[in-house]
């Protein structure tokens, strides 16, 4: 059985880690490279950083402060925000990056999926993917540039698309569920997870142990992301993988 992930997220902004709900009314939660090291040292299994701002602004993302987050961690490292071409994977890559995450630029351009996984390697492409609860309750769409447009894409069917072009694992984000504490979008989540046969990282709404547990039991879930409860130290990952140890899920305890 393979072991199952915590992963803190790292959602940046001017420099700064942000943290808001359902995407809005963002506020500090100290310096990258600061928060990274500390969740290297003290039992994350993965680390995740999004420049949140990149894409909508148009830019790139800022590459000295990825370089300077992977000179201070030891766990596998994620970025994403801000990815246009495939040139841009070589370059977050090459700045320590593990994996890298594209949303925006896989749903104008799909085909950057297959070309990044042909030259690098699936398990280095990440699909994130934000998605909302359409108004009649019939599913999901995705939305781009961190929330802002609505796709009117299927969520589930572009999962499964971005799984057959050669994604690695896909970052899955309820924008319903985001910041609100009420618990992860088990429904949506276990609606991705059973037709993609790679990992699938469930983000959004994390409040209590029991939230997580969901995630994995309820939703099928590979891995958890959350930010805030561990940015404010409302949640220590130490004590979540325990509760999660005594429920029977397999975790890496140091």
């Amino acid at each position: 059985m393979f072991t199952k992930r915590i992963i803190p997220c790292l959602d940046v902004k001017d420099g700064r880690v942000v943290k808001g709900t359902n995407f809005v009314n963002l506020r500090d939660a100290g310096d990258p490279v600061e928060v990274g090291a500390n969740y290297s040292k003290n039992g994350a299994d993965e680390l995740v950083f999004l420049d949140i701002t990149a894409s909508s602004d148009k830019r790139n993302i800022t590459v000295n402060m990825v370089r300077q987050v992977a000179e201070n961690v030891f766990i596998p490292f994620t970025v994403g925000g801000g990815i246009r071409t495939v040139d841009d994977f070589k370059i977050i890559l090459r700045a320590g990056a593990d994996k890298v995450a594209v949303n925006s630029a896989a749903i104008d351009n799909p085909q950057i999926i297959s070309d990044a996984a042909m030259k690098f390697g699936s398990q280095c492409v990440v699909c994130a993917i934000d998605a909302k609860r359409c108004s009649d309750g019939s599913g999901w769409t995705i939305y781009k540039h961190g929330g802002r447009i609505d796709m009117g894409i299927d969520a589930v069917e572009w999962a499964r698309k971005a799984y057959e072009l050669g994604a690695g694992e896909i970052l899955l984000t309820s924008m319903d569920c985001d910041g609100t504490k009420a618990g992860y979008d088990c429904e949506l989540t276990r609606a991705v997870s059973d037709v993609v046969d790679i990992p699938v990282i469930a983000s959004g709404g994390a409040g209590t142990f029991a939230h997580f547990y969901d995630a994995f039991e309820l939703g099928h879930a590979d891995a958890v992301l959350a930010a805030s409860l561990f940015h404010y130290k409302e949640m220590e990952i130490a004590d979540l993988k325990e509760y999660l140890k005594g429920k029977g899920i397999p975790v890496r305890i140091d």
